[in-house]
């Protein structure tokens, strides 16, 4: 709710010391936090200053506070979500906020700040909806001869053999299952009723609205996906794991969870034999990692490529201007490769 200005940067003379500089650093994290107005949560018309962690969050404090609010990010556009550092100045943001938004578990730098900020109001999205473990490294469950497809809400769960590789971890992803983001969706409203009670009203109506896109776009992903030829697609990163146990799909990962993870021989070649097996005909990256090894891999057995988001951050190479227009985007990419149109 602060107007702020960035400081102009001025060189620092080369003969300070580490210890000086770092001491300098620490006055102005308390700095920044002591020139905080402390406006109350948007009382007497002022907008509620909110700070969210990355765009999926971002997204929803945005829909959901609409004119009562500012958004800031910490994550800014052409930064990797999963490796975000913090500045002292970001972190001096969070204590000065009337709300943070958040998925904990998903970005380190966040959780721990966070925790020390000592903020009053917090909207932790994994607070909201139900998450899943999941294989940490790559993961495979197949079910070797496949007779025909079951296109049952339940078809992506293969009864076979488990080739599973590390262990397990909780899935952070949870924003791309469009019913779960919706639940997060109704949590959000709810903190910033209570960070803002004389427009919560307006904040569980926004809520509200924004889950009904999401419950249009989860209907749309159920109607393009019938009829698909394969259950199966190969991504770069372990990321649509939610979005595949909604729909009755199975991912395979060259990556796991972590996406800078580097694939074994044995991985490789298995990836080879589950596309042969299950006719996948495309392999998929993100506009924000590089696709060298999903190209590679695609030009190894003779397989397009495509580009399937993730959506931890809009940029100049995102299919769409926000989450649900990229969301679409992705279904498109999907009915192609599985073979639905």
């Amino acid at each position: 709710m602060n107007a702020r200005r960035r400081r102009p940067l001025i060189p620092r003379p080369r003969v300070a010391s580490r210890t000086a500089l770092a001491g300098a650093a620490a006055l102005g994290v308390l700095g920044l936090t002591a020139c905080g107005t402390g406006t109350g949560g948007g009382s007497g018309g002022e907008e509620v200053n909110v700070v969210a962690s990355f765009y999926p969050m971002r997204f929803i404090a945005e829909e959901v506070g609409g004119k009562h609010v500012t958004v800031d990010t910490l994550t800014k556009p052409g930064v990797e979500a999963h490796d975000l550092e913090l500045s002292p100045r970001q972190i001096a943001e969070l204590g000065e906020a009337d709300l943070v938004v958040y998925l904990k578990g998903f970005q380190p730098a966040v959780d721990k700040a966070v925790e020390q900020s000592g903020v009053e109001h917090v909207a932790e999205a994994g607070s909201y909806t139900e998450l899943e473990e999941r294989g940490s490294g790559h993961e495979h469950e197949h079910a070797g001869e496949h007779e025909g497809h079951d296109h049952g809400e339940h078809a992506g769960e293969h009864e076979g053999h488990d080739h599973g590789h590390g262990e397990d971890a909780v899935d952070p992803h949870v924003w791309l299952d469009p019913v779960k983001y919706a639940e997060i969706a109704e949590g959000v409203g709810e903190a910033l009723a209570k960070a803002d009670p004389d427009h919560a009203a307006d904040y569980r109506e926004n809520a509200k609205a924004l889950a009904a896109k999401l419950d249009d776009l989860d209907a749309d992903f159920r109607e393009g996906l019938k009829n698909r030829r394969t259950d199966t697609f190969i991504t770069t990163h372990s990321a649509f794991g939610y979005l595949a146990e909604r729909y009755g799909l199975h991912e395979e990962a060259i990556a796991g969870l972590d996406p800078e993870s580097e694939p074994s021989g044995a991985r490789m070649k298995e990836l080879h034999e589950i596309a042969e097996e299950d006719e996948v005909n495309t392999v998929f990256f993100e506009t924000a990692a590089s696709d060298r090894t999903a190209r590679t891999f695609a030009d190894d057995l003779g397989l397009r490529t495509d580009v399937l988001d993730p959506i931890e951050g809009i940029g100049e190479n995102s299919r769409g201007d926000d989450y649900l227009q990229v969301m679409r985007a992705n279904l498109q990419a999907l009915r192609k490769a599985l073979g639905a149109e």
